[in-house]
């Protein structure tokens, strides 16, 4: 009976486990108006339907989707990121592990020696005695979770596994924009280098359209000056493309997980920016704020945090163990299996830091400040996602305009240029005006080739800010361990 009343308390606090102290998260709301749809009125290049996962194939790009994929597969950041996660999930073992008893197998040898002045009555002569000892032991132990430390540390676990993956998917999303955008400035700055040597050629042409005419008299030094400034400004600009557009490989070799010196032929071999004709999907709050991986992430550490002020609670009540050990024990090895060398204990074990419980609840404290801190985070990120999105949307409005403009502008160029070529043939315009005709030209060419990349750097600032790309992501690995794997 005595075994009985000191076992029946124990199994009632098993029972009594599943109520936890601290508080219960809850998922915290967002504004109403953060689930509607964007607000932004100039844009019209969209659609509300659902945002396309690998957003990239919308530029219909064979090389981007390559380089994505090589930069999903290999980048350095997201590699970086898996491991945080493989960590958080161990993490998270070693935390069910808790609900498990302790266990110890242990197996002793001793030989022991005790003098004659230690012990009594032995025979003259006889200066001490000496045996040997065996011993195996089984020990064990069981954390009786009665106010829920071993639950809530499970549960803060699982929330922080939960923000790796979504740091994780986070990392992915970067990069991958990241890689598109680079790509992209490639292409621009090597469009924009092309565009300044045609205007070069042109000029150059011009230049020695004007010496000719200045030693025929038609013509001052000026007009040759004027001549050189524009051909000498153009040649400027190439080579400072040309280094831009050599950077932007450079950038792009590394976000694969190369070497710099790795270019990408097919990335060097691109001259024109990629672009999205079609309209864009962009969805609506509700749907971004439920995909986004950096709101997802902030929330989970909300909810990680949150249970960490119940492990802090619990530490201000008795801590319960159930302490068991069996062992075997006798002076001759023989003699190990014989009834009379079992021993065992058992018998629960009780620890409270009490009255002094200060630390404690300073502990509780610094939990909460760090979960209230935690419910900031989360809501600040939530007002960033939706900023996010507003201001990807009135640049890329904003974008679609000024380059529909500057096309106009450049066709309006182009046709004022050859017809004051053909009016300076003819006669009819002075030197001067053909001059400032193909200078207007040069620049208008010149402002439609940056706005060509700034366009598409915008659409990918927008897929960026919707926040996909991280969904069927392959698993990250080192780029020589993948080619070493794909030799035959």
């Amino acid at each position: 009976m005595k075994r009985l009343s000191l076992i029946a308390p124990l199994l009632a606090g098993s029972l009594l486990a599943g109520c936890a102290v601290g508080p219960n998260y809850e998922r915290p709301e967002t504004p109403p108006a953060a689930a509607g749809a964007f607000v932004d009125p100039g844009i019209t290049k969209v659609t509300p339907g659902a945002v396309e996962g690998e957003w990239w194939r919308l530029f219909k790009d064979p090389v981007l989707d390559r380089l994505v994929v090589e930069a999903l597969t290999h980048n350095t950041d997201i590699r970086q990121a898996s491991a945080n996660l493989k960590r958080a999930r161990a993490i998270l073992s070693e935390s069910r592990g808790q609900r498990l008893p302790g266990t110890t197998l242990q197996g002793q040898y001793t030989r022991q020696r005790t003098g004659a002045e230690s012990v009594q009555g032995l025979p003259p002569g006889v200066d001490g005695v000496e045996n040997d000892f065996f011993r195996l032991g089984f020990d064990a132990s069981y954390e009786v979770d009665l106010f829920g430390r071993v639950s809530r540390s499970i549960e803060a676990s699982r929330g922080d596994t939960e923000a790796a993956q979504a740091a994780l998917d986070g990392a992915r999303v970067a990069v991958a924009a990241e890689t598109a955008r680079t790509y992209a400035s490639a292409c621009g700055f090597a469009a924009q280098a092309e565009v300044a040597r045609e205007t070069v050629r042109l000029q150059t042409r011009t230049f020695e359209l004007t010496q000719r005419l200045v030693e025929a008299g038609r013509g001052t030094a000026r007009d040759i000056d004027q001549a050189r400034v524009l051909t000498e400004n153009a040649r400027a600009q190439v080579p400072a493309f040309e280094a831009e557009r050599r950077a932007a490989l450079y950038a792009l070799a590394t976000l694969t997980g190369k070497p710099p010196a790795e270019l990408d032929t097919e990335a060097n071999a691109c001259a024109t920016p990629p672009g999205v004709s079609d309209l864009i999907p962009v969805g609506d709050g509700q749907a971004l704020l439920a995909r986004r991986p950096d709101v997802r992430q902030a929330e989970r550490l909300l909810a990680a945090d949150t249970a960490r002020v119940g492990v802090a609670t619990a530490s201000l009540y008795p801590s319960i163990r159930l302490l068991g050990s069996v062992s075997l024990g006798a002076q001759n090895l023989d003699d190990l299996g014989k009834s009379s060398s079992f021993n065992f204990s058992l018998g629960p074990l009780l620890s409270w830091n009490f009255p002094n419980i200060t630390a404690a609840r300073a502990q509780i404290r610094q939990a909460e400040a760090g979960a209230e801190g935690s419910l900031a985070a989360f809501d600040g990120t939530v007002l960033t996602a939706l900023r996010e999105v507003e201001q990807a949307l009135a640049r890329y409005s904003g974008e679609i305009e000024r380059n529909v403009a500057l096309r106009r502008a450049d066709t309006a160029a182009t046709n004022a240029a050859r017809i004051a070529i053909l009016r300076f043939d003819a006669g009819r315009d002075s030197l001067l005006q053909r001059i400032d005709a193909e200078r207007d030209r040069a620049g208008a060419r010149a402002a439609l080739a940056q706005s060509n990349a700034a366009l598409a750097e915008a659409q990918v600032a927008l897929f960026k800010a919707l926040g996909g790309g991280w969904e069927g992501a392959p698993v990250p690995v080192r780029r020589e361990a993948a080619a070493a794997t794909a030799t035959p």
